[in-house]
């Protein structure tokens, strides 16, 4: 008993050990990221990134603040089409994995396979291009960030499917059309309520996916400034930057012969952009953890 108990131990310590540098290795580089952000732009350049900066400097925060109206107006767009997109995503995507988990479905091979099929092919950028700009008419529109490319995921619609297939028991649903309820019923009032795991995992991949997206602002919205995500916003903030330091000289009196705090910058961009979803994970992990377990193991 007392081998065990000590075996035990060690093992334990071993597994937190384990841990604790898996989360060093995810901490440690933001705070690398987050203190290059306050280091003063020539303090980077002589010596590099540190995690103590010699000369702190918010410069680049100051830059990226200064036009607030602006950045205020990107985090409402990348809110607003992360929220429907998530809302419309999971809706989707719920809606054509649960058929595919009742072995009373007939079509649930060939729907499968349509899935399982885009994960491997896809009709490339130009002809998805095309379709959203030329049949379905989004350029420049807010839809142009909510429907191509993220509304539905083929890996989200399997890992709910798997889900559903092995925590959804056929006793209850056979049990609830018995008692007289209907498809709809039995999928709102008990599939749903069993299923918040999984609902919780592939919503937190699927508005990730849309916070973090900035490929439909570049490729679809052209002429409306006013509805760039934050993403794009950032981007965009960049390349002017990137621009300006390039032809210093023949902007020098707007840039006054001061160099912009381009690397500062980056790396106060990338917290930007990236706070928002460290502060919305802690809320969603237990759920996650769970989710993404038994929706990928067992099936």
């Amino acid at each position: 008993m007392g081998i065990t108990s000590k075996r035990e131990k060690i093992a334990q310590a071993v597994f937190h050990l384990v841990f604790i540098g898996i989360c060093l290795t995810v901490i440690i580089p933001f705070l690398l990221v987050f203190m290059s952000s306050i280091t003063e732009e020539n303090e980077l350049i002589r010596n590099g990134y540190r995690f103590w900066p010699g000369k702190f400097s918010f410069a680049a925060y100051e830059y990226i603040f200064r036009s607030s109206t602006a950045l205020v107006r990107a985090y409402g767009i990348s809110l607003l089409i992360t929220v429907v997109g998530t809302i419309l995503g999971l809706s989707i995507v719920t809606l054509y994995a649960y058929p595919l988990s009742r072995p009373e479905f007939k079509g649930k091979n060939l729907f499968t396979f349509i899935a399982f099929f885009t994960m491997l092919f896809n009709g490339g950028l130009v002809s998805s291009y095309l379709t959203w700009t030329r049949l379905l008419n989004v350029k420049n529109s807010i839809a142009a960030l909510i429907f191509p490319f993220l509304l539905m995921n083929a890996f989200n619609v399997i890992l709910m499917k798997n889900y559903f297939k092995a925590n959804i028991p056929s006793e209850l649903i056979e049990a609830a059309r018995i008692d007289g309820a209907g498809e709809f019923g039995i999928f709102f009032r008990i599939v749903l309520p069993l299923s918040t795991p999984i609902l919780a995992t592939v919503g937190l991949f699927v508005a990730i996916s849309y916070w973090n997206d900035w490929m439909n602002g570049l490729y679809f919205i052209t002429k409306r400034t006013d509805l760039f995500s934050l993403q794009n916003y950032l981007n965009r903030m960049l390349t002017d930057i990137q621009f300006l330091n390039s032809s210093a000289n023949k902007v020098s009196s707007y840039t006054q012969g001061v160099k912009m705090p381009a690397t500062s910058i980056k790396m106060a961009l990338a917290v930007v952009g990236v706070v928002p979803i460290m502060v919305l994970y802690p809320f969603f992990q237990r759920y996650f953890v769970k989710g993404i377990t038994i929706g990928a193991v067992k099936g």
